[in-house]
């Protein structure tokens, strides 16, 4: 790869510094940055429509940018100085835009991300079976289980893949604990591919970037099955949606064998959203639901009742259920997000002032 070209090392490290989740150049706009959940515009000029190519064609690895042309989108990650950048490189109205995910060198803090930490512990000890860790594009699902994958990874004694478009957290290396990382594009041909043959590579622990097709999803819940341990994320909007999406990769005609499986196989499902904080210059608040599969949970699975889940998890607190709405309401009562998000993001304001 070419050194990143000065301009958008520039508008790079601003983003950086000013921690920024995102960078958009678009040809035709200013670049803009996503800072704690806002879109900030770069006080200079549009990007011009002849210096977009050049631009990107600079920090794109070999073929990548032929296949920007042919696909019209790709993936794949890349450096600028000592920061790490996913890229997503598009073509919109005849022009050349881009998203880059800004990622942090080190793992992040628990403390910091506001993630419980024991809810993380009991995440990273189960041993074997499906994690699904949900929410909608932005919301800290990547680095939720790169805290959780972390944490398997420094306690020792797992063989630990990962199978990531493109790979984004890096893991350091443990004592008494093994852990590769396989790239989508460079290091294997697909996600599924990358499980299938990961299968054969002796793993304790998988993490799969992301379900997005029937055969990805069929081979994480064979690996669920056969005594391993799959991490992976789904985009929904919340854990019940994890379950309904799972199943509707599959034809209709094997989703009651489907959702047998997953009634077998899932473990557990964590929802998120980050919400707006009081101080708007701050990170946002992490607002979490967790569904544990519980009996009852299964039966609604397996029956393809996922409108009791949520009585299920109201009921489930004993269990370590947590839905959204306690999630937001402890959030608010802490003073960490303005009652206007929080009447937002629940389901009865009322249950604000319980």
């Amino acid at each position: 790869m070419n050194d990143v070209p000065a301009r958008l090392a520039n508008w790079l490290d601003d983003a950086g510094r000013d921690g920024a989740s995102d960078l958009h150049p678009i040809a035709g706009h200013p670049p803009v940055a996503r800072v704690h959940g806002d879109l900030i515009e770069r006080r200079e000029p549009p990007l011009a429509p002849d210096e977009a190519e050049p631009l990107f064609a600079a920090i794109c690895p070999p073929g990548a940018f032929e296949q920007l042309e042919t696909k019209k989108n790709v993936d794949f990650s890349f450096r600028c100085g000592s920061a790490r950048f996913r890229a997503n490189l598009f073509q919109t109205d005849r022009r050349l835009g881009a998203c880059f995910r800004v990622i942090p060198n080190a793992i992040p803090d628990l403390d910091w991300a506001g993630f419980p930490i024991e809810l993380a512990d009991r995440l990273a000890n189960i041993r074997d079976g499906l994690v699904i860790v949900t929410g909608p594009t932005g919301a800290g699902k990547s680095t939720t289980l790169a805290m959780i994958v972390q944490r398997v990874n420094s306690a020792g004694g797992s063989r630990i893949i990962t199978v990531e478009e493109p790979v984004e957290y890096v893991f350091p290396q443990a004592a008494n604990s093994l852990i590769t990382q396989r790239e989508v594009g460079v290091d294997v041909l697909t996600l599924a591919d990358g499980l299938k043959y990961g299968l054969r590579q002796d793993p304790d622990a998988i993490l799969v970037g992301e379900i997005r097709d029937r055969e990805t999803a069929q081979m994480a819940l064979s690996a669920a099955e056969t005594g391993h341990l799959v991490f992976t994320t789904l985009h929904t909007r919340d854990a019940k949606g994890a379950v309904t999406r799972f199943a509707d990769l599959f034809p209709q005609d094997a989703q009651l064998q489907v959702r047998s499986q997953l009634a077998l196989g899932l473990r557990a499902v964590i929802g998120q959203r980050l919400l707006p904080g009081n101080d708007r210059a701050a990170k946002r608040q992490l607002a979490i639901e967790v569904l544990w599969n519980t009996h009852p949970v299964a039966s609604a699975i397996r029956q393809g009742k996922v409108e009791s889940i949520d009585n299920c998890m109201v009921t489930g607190r004993a269990d370590g259920m947590l839905t959204f709405d306690e999630s937001v309401r402890q959030l608010f009562k802490a003073g960490r997000i303005a009652r206007a998000v929080a009447e937002k993001n629940v389901s009865d304001p009322g249950l604000l002032f319980r």
